[in-house]
């Protein structure tokens, strides 16, 4: 009877022994394929960003009329630029410059830079170009007379200087730069029966960049990445996975299109993958050697199948009646977010 009672006990306690080893295993496994899975993305909240004030930016610029290299507007509403990058305690330089246009005509370049926190270690440039399109050869209509570029040009530059605001009065411990390129827009007229051709896009376009890119001096302070804005206003943009952006800065780029998406943006930061565009972002990547990414309106226009910046794209209809408040909000929030998260 003992032995019998031992030999129960015994085989009780193996049983319990087993039945414990196998559960602990199970949750060993459990637990080792929870830790497999890809951790959830972390987002700190950035400050507000003030889309009214953006937007009166975008108007202000507007209200200058077109800003054309050479013309007393373009003087003038260069001055205001500098002015309100002082106002923000910024750090403030203009490189002067001259560049040989599409037609060899020779125009005077300004590009505009303010730098927030010039001493911490890490740096970011956000870029857009300042300048407005010469003529409006997509229009059928006055193809001679210069754009507004509201969206194209104003847009880019109103986000950023709002964004320069709102990092001057609170605080971000890394250093970014705002430069305002000149003389972007200013490449060969297209004759594409309204359509933008990608193969006329060559090296007449985005002369500022070039001319900066090519003319770094040798203690400038490299940016760890950018991000470049280009026509950013219109309502329903469609900003996507640009292919210069990919291939140079990819990094960067997936993660601000998981935050945008994450703020609930997603319409505007999809995922669709786009052929490579020239702009700025092209010869910095190239040239400079800093990675850039390019937020662009750029979406497959109904009816074509073809890549296109919008049925405004560089007509008189790039005014302020197209400037979409929750567009803007979209891409400066993103951008504003990015930046309290590095």
């Amino acid at each position: 009877m003992q032995q019998n009672l031992n030999f129960i006990t015994k085989t009780i306690i193996l049983f319990f022994g087993a039945t414990f080893f196998s559960c602990s295993n199970q949750n060993t496994q459990k637990d080792n394929v929870i830790n497999l899975k890809p951790k959830k993305e972390v987002w700190k909240a950035g400050p507000n960003f003030n889309v009214d004030s953006a937007y009166s930016f975008i108007e202000k610029q507007v209200l200058f009329g077109p800003r054309i290299p050479n013309t007393a507007k373009h003087t003038a509403c260069g001055d205001w630029l500098v002015k309100k990058l002082n106002s923000y305690q910024l750090k403030t330089s203009e490189q002067i410059g001259e560049v040989t246009a599409f037609n060899m005509s020779k125009l005077p370049l300004r590009n505009i830079s303010g730098i927030h926190n010039p001493n911490a270690n890490k740096k970011v440039l956000l870029c857009a170009h300042w300048d407005t399109r010469p003529f409006a050869d997509r229009d059928s209509v006055n193809k001679n007379k210069p754009i507004l570029g509201a969206n194209d040009g104003a847009s880019g530059v109103g986000v950023l200087l709002e964004i320069a605001r709102v990092i001057s009065k609170d605080s971000l411990d890394i250093c970014v730069e705002f430069i305002f390129f000149d003389v972007e827009d200013y490449g060969a007229p297209q004759q594409t029966n309204g359509f933008f051709d990608l193969q006329s896009m060559n090296d007449t376009w985005c002369l500022g960049s070039q001319y900066w890119s090519y003319n770094l001096k040798p203690d400038y302070k490299r940016p760890n990445f950018g991000i470049l804005l280009d026509m950013v206003g219109a309502e329903n943009a469609v900003f996507p996975k640009e292919e210069i952006s990919r291939r140079f800065a990819g990094f960067h780029l997936n993660k601000v299109w998981k935050l945008g998406e994450h703020l609930g943006y997603g319409k505007h930061f999809q995922k669709k993958i786009a052929p490579p565009l020239t702009d700025d972002h092209t010869y910095i990547n190239q040239i400079a050697k800093i990675p850039v990414i390019d937020i662009i309106h750029y979406d497959i226009r109904p009816y074509t199948g073809r890549f296109d910046f919008g049925h405004f794209h560089h007509t008189h209809a790039d005014n302020m009646e197209i400037i979409h408040k929750p567009t803007l909000k979209a891409v400066g929030q993103t951008v504003l977010n990015y930046l309290y998260n590095q």
